[in-house]
Parts: C-alpha cells; sequence; structure tokens
C-alpha cells in the first residue's frame, strides 16, 4: 500500500472522528495528574495544547505505553484518542487489547489506531494527528533513535499542537541516553518510566499499575524529581504509593517482551 493511500485512509478517519465528536472548545489549559504532591510541583498541571515526552528502556516500553496512555486520559477524559505505533509490534509484543484498555479506565471505542511500518510513516500520522481539532489526545510510539524524529520534527508536532489544542505524547522508548543524553525536542515536558510491582487485590485479583516515573524536564520549572504512583483506573487518576510491594506487574499493562523479543524489537527499529 502506498504512503499516499495510507494517509488518505487516516485523513478519512479523522474526518469521521470530527463529524461523530465535533471540535472541542473551550479546554482547560492545563491538566492535573490527580495527586496532589505532583500536581503542586508542576505548577498545577501539565499543558494541554503541548508535546509531551516519556522515556524509558527497551525492558521498560509496556510501563511508557502505560503511563503515556494514562496521561492521555487524563488530559482527554471524554475525548477520542489516537495512537500511533509501529507495525512489527503487533507481533513483537502482542496487538491492543480492548479488554485491556477498558480495565486500565479507557473507553475502546474513543481510541483509533494507526500502524505505521516505520518511524517515518508514524510520524506523519502523528502530524496529521495533532492537527486534528476533534481529537483530545494522541499516542506516538517510535522506538530507538531513528533519524527521522530530530528537533525539527518534534517542533512540528509541537506547533500542530498550540494551533490545534491537541495534547501530544510522544513514547520513546530503547534510547541509550546514558552514552548520549537526550536528544533535542520541543516538548514541554519529559518523564523516564519505570515499571513498579503492584499489589494484588482480594482473591489475588491484579492489582492497579504501578510506575516509577521521574520528571527530567519541566519548561518554566523544576525537574528532576521521582514519584511511586499507582493507576486508579476507577477513579482515572494517580495516586502516589510510599515503596512498591513485592507481586507481579498487572495485567491491564501489556505484558513485557522475553529477552529475545527485546533484541529483535532492538534489530527492527534501529
Amino acid at each position: 500500500m502506498s504512503r499516499v493511500k495510507i494517509l488518505s485512509d487516516l485523513r478519512l478517519e479523522l474526518a469521521r472522528v470530527a463529524l461523530r465528536h465535533g471540535v472541542a472548545l473551550e479546554r482547560e489549559p492545563a491538566f492535573a495528574l490527580g495527586e496532589s504532591e505532583v500536581d503542586r510541583f508542576l505548577g498545577g498541571g501539565l499543558n494541554r495544547a503541548a508535546l509531551h515526552e516519556v522515556h524509558a528502556s527497551w525492558a521498560d516500553w509496556s510501563a511508557a505505553a502505560g503511563f503515556g496512555l494514562a496521561l492521555a486520559r487524563r488530559a482527554a477524559p471524554t475525548r477520542p484518542v489516537l495512537w500511533a505505533r509501529p507495525d512489527f509490534l503487533d507481533e513483537e509484543a502482542g496487538r491492543l487489547n480492548g479488554v485491556g484498555l477498558a480495565e486500565f479506565g479507557v473507553d475502546p471505542a474513543l481510541l483509533s489506531l494507526v500502524r505505521g511500518r516505520d518511524a517515518q510513516a508514524v510520524l506523519r500520522a502523528g502530524v496529521e494527528a495533532a492537527r486534528c481539532k476533534s481529537l483530545g489526545a494522541a499516542l506516538i510510539e517510535i522506538f530507538g533513535a531513528p533519524s527521522v524524529l530530530n528537533l525539527t520534527a518534534t517542533l512540528r508536532l509541537a506547533r500542530a499542537a498550540e494551533k490545534s489544542g491537541v495534547t501530544l505524547f510522544l513514547l520513546r522508548v530503547g534510547l541509550e541516553e546514558e552514552q548520549t543524553g537526550p536528544p533535542p525536542s520541543a516538548a514541554v515536558s519529559r518523564w523516564r518510566a519505570r515499571a513498579c510491582p503492584s499489589r494484588a487485590l482480594a482473591a489475588n485479583a491484579p492489582g492497579f499499575p504501578r510506575f516509577e516515573i521521574t520528571l527530567l524536564r519541566h519548561r518554566g520549572g523544576p525537574a528532576e524529581r521521582s514519584w511511586r504512583l499507582e493507576w486508579l483506573r476507577d477513579q482515572g487518576l494517580f495516586h502516589q504509593i510510599s515503596k512498591p510491594d513485592d507481586a507481579a506487574l498487572p495485567r491491564a499493562l501489556p505484558s513485557l517482551p522475553a529477552d529475545g523479543a527485546i533484541a529483535t524489537l532492538r534489530r527492527r527499529a534501529g
């Protein structure tokens, strides 16, 4: 299928979203995470109509996805969300599951999934989503450090978000930041996400998703602060936990790939 056809199909789907949901008006300029300590540190919350980044190691890609999805839920609780990701993830890590999304607190009917054959296709889908005023938020999932994702590309995304009002979350997984440092970006905030063990509920039912997050950058405010947060799906907000428990990761998050799958992801994303 040609790139022209793919973009044409995406624009048609976004037009359908606009017909179903209309244009979002009078959005609040910021959204809170729901945990008072974090929100105070952020000066009230994170900006809507802006680009935010979530970084993670190869082993923690599911934590980045879960944290990014929770942020999108906070930014656009009743608005449609678009998720653009590389198509090889379906084979290597499994497809997004409607039941899992619902258990996470996200209405599957409000989420549109776009698969791109490479980083360039995913970014093009992200730009189209950023221009669609009917969307509440968009997730753009990129693996590794492809050359197409440079400062110019993030500026394009940020400017489109500011103009349309869509809140963008760029999920960047597998960066070798220890050696090279974080890449330049126009993102308003940058986070690092790691998985935390969850606490089982009654009858050993799967617990709520937990994350260890670090604010690496926040334009106009302090950064380099870490928290352990639990995602309360019924309330749709974060709650701070004092320390992790010995328990398995919740089933609402995508399962982590095996070592061989991680190596495959490195090769295919690079």
